[in-house]
């Protein structure tokens, strides 16, 4: 019997994800287990194992495709015990489709000629019914002399989760499904998608996943999202959105940092660590919170309350090829400096390649961003909602400090700092960040700060 394996939600709100590589091909035995595919989605890159042993019968998809969660993966062909689970489970299917093809019989809907599937429960979110192949009347966006189009047919389709019924409206309407984008559990396409996608379509407004652009030809360069700009984009919008940002900015000299760092370095290197300021600073950032708790928390407005977290999550913007990914160094307080610089410098170089785990990317209660590597002073950093503050680093400069009441060279760190002003007060930012500045300015702080 035929299984259709569809691509789990790994967590996170994950939407969707982008092949990568695919490990199986059409008539290859699978055990539970083996890797599958190997996915991008917009924190993570990873491999899906099957969830069944059988013969793979047709993967969907080629490399570089979108696939919706809960849009099929691959057909595996199963056997024995295995297979009479899915036939039980498609007994309550079935059902449904005899529901809708009444309402079809009745004259409620038009009947569409299309070819079943096998679904077991172990398929969550997969589609009740049937699926067709994408119409050849697609809606395409009229030509332009500036931009050349062309439509790659040699690849399948992408087949939307929906149900007879809302297949029906659509080809009543001319539309090709495969191109409507579901608001429904796992994407299925409901009617009122539908009826909003004919609405765009006629505003010039419409989604074509599948057109490629020659890119060699006019003055502009076009190049495909990728999952993880996407997800920038969106964090971005919704960060914006939801909260009410207001930054402060402030200059350290860390003289005393620098001959610590300057003592220390070389004992780390032979540990291969790499002791930077930012191990430092991750430090600095959890004990100052522990004294401003208001900033290490997060506003809940639908329930009226506000959540305080007790424990001290440090997000670390990473700067990669793909864009900014954002690993969380756990519980920074308890952790040595050498722990710290050591956490710090694996998960930049699994972010760089796009080796972290999402158990590594969430749960951060506050962000750090270090632009100064690159070459930035000071920043308005945006904050990694919904957390309420973001400290931005910027380049070391060499300016005239008051030392032991001489004006001598001192090395100055730039500091920008990012909050929520539903949840933080001026006052009390500027306090955090004074805070954050004592232990910077004193690194021995932290071996003498009392509970």
């Amino acid at each position: 019997m035929k299984f259709i394996f569809n691509f789990p939600d790994l967590g996170e709100g994950l939407e969707e994800g982008t092949v990568l590589e695919w490990y199986v091909k059409e008539g290859q035995e699978v055990k539970v287990g083996d890797s599958l595919v190997q996915m991008e989605t917009d924190k993570v890159v990873a491999d899906i194992p099957s969830p069944k042993d059988g013969v793979i019968l047709k993967t969907h998809g080629e490399v570089g495709d979108i696939i919706k969660v809960g849009s099929p993966l691959v057909d595996i062909q199963v056997e024995g015990s295995e297979a009479a689970k899915i036939s039980e489970s498609k007994d309550s299917v079935e059902s449904e489709e005899e529901r809708i093809e009444k309402e079809v019989d009745s004259g409620q809907v038009e009947k569409t000629v299309t070819e079943p599937i096998s679904e077991s429960e172990d398929d969550a979110g997969a589609v009740v019914g049937t699926m067709e192949v994408a119409a050849k009347n697609a809606i395409m966006p009229e030509s332009n002399e500036a931009e050349e189009y062309s439509l790659d047919t040699s690849e399948a389709p992408r087949k939307a989760l929906a149900t007879p019924v809302a297949r029906a409206m659509a080809k009543n309407l001319g539309i090709d499904i495969n191109k409507v984008e579901g608001s429904g559990p796992s994407g299925r396409v409901k009617k009122s998608d539908i009826r909003e996608f004919k609405a765009n379509a006629e505003q010039g407004y419409i989604s074509t996943p599948n057109i490629r652009i020659d890119d060699n030809k006019g003055d502009e360069t076009y190049v495909p999202l990728t999952q993880i700009r996407k997800a920038i984009a969106k964090n971005m919008l919704q960060s914006i959105h939801n909260t009410a940002q207001m930054s402060v900015f402030e200059e350290v000299d860390i003289y005393e940092l620098m001959q610590v760092r300057s003592r220390y370095k070389q004992r780390f290197a032979n540990k291969d660590v790499n002791l930077t300021y930012l191990a430092f600073i991750v430090k600095a950032v959890a004990q100052a919170l522990k004294h401003h708790r208001q900033i290490n928390s997060q506003i809940d407005i639908e329930n009226n309350r506000m959540i305080y977290r007790n424990r001290y999550h440090i997000g670390v913007a990473v700067d990669t090829p793909d864009g900014l990914m954002v690993p969380v160094i756990r519980d920074a307080d308890k952790l040595t400096i050498f722990q710290i610089a050591k956490q710090i410098g694996e998960l930049a170089n699994k972010a760089r390649n796009r080796k972290l785990s999402l158990d590594e990317m969430r749960g951060g209660s506050f962000s750090i961003t270090s632009f100064g590597s690159i070459g930035g002073i000071y920043a308005t950093p945006v904050l990694n909602y919904p957390q309420a503050g973001i400290l931005g680093i910027g380049r070391i400069l060499k300016k005239p400090v008051v030392r032991d009441e001489e004006i001598v060279v001192g090395h100055v760190m730039p500091l920008s700092l990012t909050v929520d002003h539903r949840i933080v007060d001026g006052g009390e930012a500027t306090r955090f960040i004074y805070k954050v500045m004592e232990y910077l300015a004193d690194p021995i702080s932290f071996l003498m700060e009392e509970e």
